[in-house]
């Protein structure tokens, strides 16, 4: 007779998926909705459309196999903004929800920035960086809209988070189908997740960290790199430098006018005015104006 454990399926594919782009809250997301749907056991990001897809679906299935299955599953991955990994997505989750998360263009421009010194990816100053790094979103929403319906993808815009975090939370809630509920229950509700305020001290340190953190990750060693986080190492490696700056008024000015066009497309797409982020923002308190952004 055959084991009856050895026929269960070995997991799930998700019925949501938080895509992108980066920098605009998707860590805040994860971290509130944990508890309340089914996400991936260890890690935030399983990343099997972009840089796992060769190890197959049965795999990628098998970080939901603990999701309560009376529960939505999903991931919040950014970095499947893109063309293949949305490709990928509808072959094989072709009725899946897909949440896109958008922030003002310089905001988030200068956040992903900071991630990049973070990580020891670049040393340009931010102008050059953001030169060598044009946005190609490879369709963008509209592609999105176009791939899944546009009654399948949530647009969430990062003002709103900052504005009324319980009705952005809401709005998600109700897309993915489950019962709303108080931002007062989670530990992080309030909180920022994800942001510093520092480059890396070092920055010979910080690439020599990262490595091996992506080395973990790729066997994946989840418990390690998060038992290293809690120690403190992955702060000490990253962190500890002068305070990042406010991003200089006339770089600010010239990239907004630089990207207007992108400001205006989603404007068309969404049906709302967004002609705050083509203007510079009011400047925050001294105290106050070296992080950019909010949740990241």
């Amino acid at each position: 007779m055959s084991d009856p454990a050895a026929q269960a399926p070995a997991g799930r594919l998700p019925d949501f998926l938080g895509v992108g782009p980066p920098r605009a809250a998707t860590s805040w997301l994860d971290a509130v909705l944990r508890g309340h749907v089914g996400l991936p056991r260890g890690i935030k990001e399983v990343d099997f459309f972009i840089e796992n897809y060769a190890r197959g679906i049965e795999w990628y299935k098998s970080y939901f196999r603990d999701c309560d299955a009376t529960l939505p599953a999903g991931e919040i991955c950014p970095s499947y903004y893109s063309a293949i990994a949305r490709e990928r997505i509808a072959l094989h989750i072709p009725h899946c929800r897909i949440i896109c998360t958008f922030r003002d263009p310089v905001e988030w421009r200068y956040s992903f920035y900071k991630l990049a010194l973070r990580n020891a990816w670049t040393r340009d100053d931010f102008e050059a960086w953001v030169m060598k790094n044009p946005t190609n979103n490879e369709g963008g929403l509209k592609a999105w809209f176009d791939t899944f319906g546009r009654e399948n993808v949530l647009v969430l815009i990062h003002d709103d988070l900052e504005a009324d975090a319980q009705s952005y939370l809401d709005s998600v809630c109700g897309f993915i189908g489950i019962e709303a509920f108080a931002l007062t229950k989670s530990p992080v509700g309030d909180r920022r997740v994800n942001t510093f305020i520092a480059p890396p001290r070092n920055q010979r340190l910080a690439r020599r960290a990262r490595k091996l953190r992506d080395w973990l990750k790729a066997r994946e060693a989840y418990r390690a790199i998060n038992l290293l986080g809690r120690a403190g190492v992955w702060r000490y490696c990253f962190e500890g430098g002068d305070e990042f700056a406010p991003i200089d008024p006339a770089l600010e000015a010239r990239l907004r006018e630089r990207f207007r066009p992108e400001v205006e497309t989603l404007e068309r797409l969404i049906s709302r005015d967004l002609s705050a982020w083509t203007r510079p923002r009011p400047a925050a308190p001294a105290a106050q104006a070296v992080p950019v952004g909010g949740r990241d």
